[in-house]
């Protein structure tokens, strides 16, 4: 079934120039970035965007990540575009994630871990339009 997911890629994976890469990765997929804005989060727009995770222990220390820098803002389209995202991107923890998935090539820990992706049509329904309108999702 042809759906939508949002993908980020974090500030670790912008400052260390991996944009192209990433999306080169997503496309080789057959993943249609049908939406795609660079942004600096602020401090509340980060706490908002992971409120689900605000009694876990690391959500001040990933607050501040996420707003430490611009990050890359996508929407994926394809046949299971949630799983396959998912797939690309490999485990959060990088030593943990599979050879040739995005964060074991390109991550450095599981705190910055290059990309995000939404774990499930629920997250995707809340996530895309966090960023994007549907006048943007339209065009």
């Amino acid at each position: 079934m042809t759906e939508r997911t949002l993908s980020m890629i974090k500030p670790d994976g912008v400052s260390k120039n991996v944009i192209g890469d990433v999306i080169r990765r997503f496309e080789a997929a057959n993943l249609k970035v049908i939406a795609i804005q660079m942004r600096t989060l602020t401090k509340k727009e980060a706490e908002g965007f992971y409120a689900v995770h605000r009694e876990r222990g690391f959500f001040s220390s990933l607050v501040t990540f996420m707003s430490s820098g611009p990050l890359v803002a996508l929407v994926l389209e394809g046949e299971g575009a949630i799983l396959k995202n998912r797939s690309l991107m490999g485990a959060t923890d990088p030593k943990q994630a599979e050879a040739g998935s995005i964060r074991a090539d390109l991550a450095g820990s599981i705190e910055e871990n290059i990309v995000h992706g939404s774990d499930s049509k629920e997250s995707a329904d809340f996530e895309i339009p966090y960023f994007f309108s549907q006048l943007a999702l339209n065009g």
